[in-house]
């Protein structure tokens, strides 16, 4: 454990119990950090009862290798739970350093059946639940003149996907959030970057096969282990990345690709001004071939990973 990237760091990560998360943990206490393990224990659609379990077992992991770690149950779509989770971290080990924001649910259903419960469930969890524990660790970054947040977003809201409105705005949403916190509290030494994950996990296994293309894309899953996606978040948390601040990366397997943000792809003007005829006209005949095609995140990453 000595000599890691993370030496004598705390760092909080949600979502841990199971998966990316757990793994995220186990390898930041590796790093040598002290590691608030956070997990609700919910199943993945977030209705069942919640069980601390997987997240005892990965402290477990981590004591068994030498590290040091606590367990946290809380739930991260609740104001109070959230502060309680970063205090837990500051009264058990003296102070936070980093937040990893990983926890999720999904409700996947084609867009005109999603129900307001579908909507909001997802919503709370990804995008307020985000804020929400980002929010309690400011406090303590702000003071400290120092911090590191990694939030996780997918490729269903980076590109798109099918049955995922909710899934997808929220993601979309988290990728706004970080940039926010990135501009608003640089001046703190405080960084704020995205991970999009591709990695096989039950989220992912929950999502139905349909046909040889799904049983393909299945296969590729699959073989991404959710092992590849900790460095890379480490890393973000680790003084290395001391001048890495509002980005976003994708990591697939050996992977890491740096994602662009939205930003102007071509502009056209007239000194007369527009009427909807000219913007037919004139606009959209320039902007056509510039136009993204509505693919899904499937059909645009389609080469198996390295």
């Amino acid at each position: 454990m000595a000599d890691g990237v993370l030496q004598d760091k705390v760092v909080l990560v949600n979502g841990a119990g199971r998966g990316i998360g757990a793994e995220i943990a186990k390898l930041a206490a590796r790093e040598g950090a002290k590691v608030v393990v956070n997990d609700l224990g919910a199943a993945v659609d977030g209705k069942s009862d919640a069980d601390i379990g997987p997240a005892q077992q990965v402290v477990a992991d981590i004591e068994a290798e030498g590290g040091e770690a606590v367990v946290n149950g809380g739930d991260i779509s609740k104001w109070d739970d959230a502060q309680e989770m970063v205090q837990q971290a500051v009264d058990t080990f003296g102070q936070i350093d980093g937040v990893v924001n990983v926890a999720g649910i999904l409700r996947d259903v084609i867009f005109h059946k999603m129900t307001e419960d579908d909507w909001d469930s997802v919503i709370n969890v990804h995008l307020n639940g985000y804020y929400n524990v980002a929010r309690a660790a400011a406090e303590h970054f702000r003071k400290q003149e120092s911090g590191a947040m990694v939030h996780f977003t997918s490729t269903s809201g980076l590109v798109g996907n099918v049955g995922q409105a909710n899934y997808a705005a929220a993601k979309l949403g988290i990728v706004g959030l970080s940039q926010s916190i990135a501009l608003d509290m640089q001046r703190f030494g405080v960084r704020s970057n995205i991970v999009s994950p591709s990695a096989f996990t039950r989220m992912i296994e929950t999502i139905p096969i349909k046909g040889p293309e799904g049983e393909a894309r299945r296969k590729r899953q699959e073989a991404m282990t959710p092992q590849k996606i900790a460095a890379p978040t480490v890393y973000l948390l680790s003084d290395l990345a001391s001048e890495v601040t509002g980005q976003i990366f994708y990591v697939r397997s050996n992977e890491i690709m740096l994602m662009s943000k939205n930003r102007p792809v071509r502009t056209v003007h007239r000194s007369d001004g527009w009427t909807p005829q000219k913007i037919h006209e004139h606009a959209m005949l320039a902007f056509k071939p510039h136009f993204l095609a509505n693919d899904r995140s499937a059909d645009y990453f389609v080469w198996d990973p390295v």
